[in-house]
């Protein structure tokens, strides 16, 4: 079988059939969403069962290859399976049974939302325009609420969400992230982040609204963790806006727990261009694949 970011060929008269998956998981248990030998992993549980359903094996692209900790409900996959395999009495040539089939087989903490067919031109990673996540974050003096404790962080310090809203504006922009990444070689850390919000819910939980073309290893986490360095009063609004402007990862910059980080969409143009966007990414972005992200 061919690696899952080759386009497939054509399904008229057989061969492969791409096939888009919407996932969603707790994170809290797995080592991350890339396969790694001996660890329990998203992608690995995943193509674990699919391979299993489809007898063939299945090798995932993913949009957004999560760190350890980090959860999803809004991840997206693809993968290239011959159309025979589709044909099983549980499936009969229906992709968007599978969805009911991998429900009875999958642990609790992850689930398959929908499966469909789409043209060989998507591509989950290179495709997208965008990334959404969330970040949930609270000062209470209790903690997180129970029922919340293994998606929402616990900041030690009062937080001034008027700080933080300040700070997160400073950052948004095409910058040159590098002061929030992970350096690896030959791999860019400039990003476009179109959205970093901040609110309280009505517990007083704080959530942040962070979007950006794509995220680069751990950049969300640090992200929030400057800022949140802001709002308790640690640093000022000039020291985060001067981080842009730095050229290596920045040791002052804390990171932010990963259990309060959420990829709860990504978006993709319409299918006419899709193998335009994903040109455009490769040529921008090419690199290896990174261990993680945000």
């Amino acid at each position: 079988m061919r690696t899952s970011s080759e386009p497939a060929p054509d399904t008229v008269g057989g061969g492969l059939v791409r096939l888009r998956l919407q996932i969603g998981y707790d994170g809290t248990d797995f080592a991350g969403w890339a396969r790694q030998p001996g660890l329990r992993t998203v992608c690995g549980t995943l193509e674990e069962h699919l391979t299993t359903v489809l007898r063939v094996p299945v090798s995932l692209t993913v949009a957004g290859r999560t760190d350890a900790g980090v959860h999803a409900t809004g991840q997206v996959a693809h993968c290239d399976v011959p159309l025979s395999s589709l044909e099983t009495r549980s499936v009969d040539g229906d992709p968007a049974r599978l969805v009911r089939r991998l429900t009875k087989l999958l642990p609790d903490d992850v689930v398959v939302k929908a499966v469909d067919a789409v043209d060989p031109a998507f591509d989950a990673r290179f495709a997208a325009l965008r990334r959404h996540y969330r970040y949930r974050l609270t000062d209470t003096p209790w903690g997180a609420e129970p029922v919340r404790a293994r998606d929402t962080s616990v900041w030690t310090r009062p937080l001034d969400i008027t700080a933080m809203e300040a700070a997160s504006a400073s950052l948004c922009g095409l910058h040159d992230f590098a002061a929030f990444c992970r350096r690896r070689e030959g791999a860019t850390t400039v990003r476009d982040l179109q959205r970093f919000t901040w609110r309280r819910d009505a517990d007083g939980v704080l959530v942040a609204d962070v979007s950006a073309d794509a995220f680069c290893w751990s950049m969300v986490r640090s992200l929030v963790g400057a800022v949140a360095a802001v709002g308790e009063g640690r640093r000022d609004l000039a020291w985060c806006a001067a981080l842009v402007d730095r050229t290596s990862r920045a040791a002052d910059v804390p990171v932010a727990p990963a259990r309060g980080l959420t990829l709860i969409g990504v978006d993709y143009p319409p299918a006419h261009e899709w193998a335009r966007r994903a040109e455009v990414t490769r040529d921008v972005r090419d690199s290896p694949d990174t261990p993680g992200c945000c």
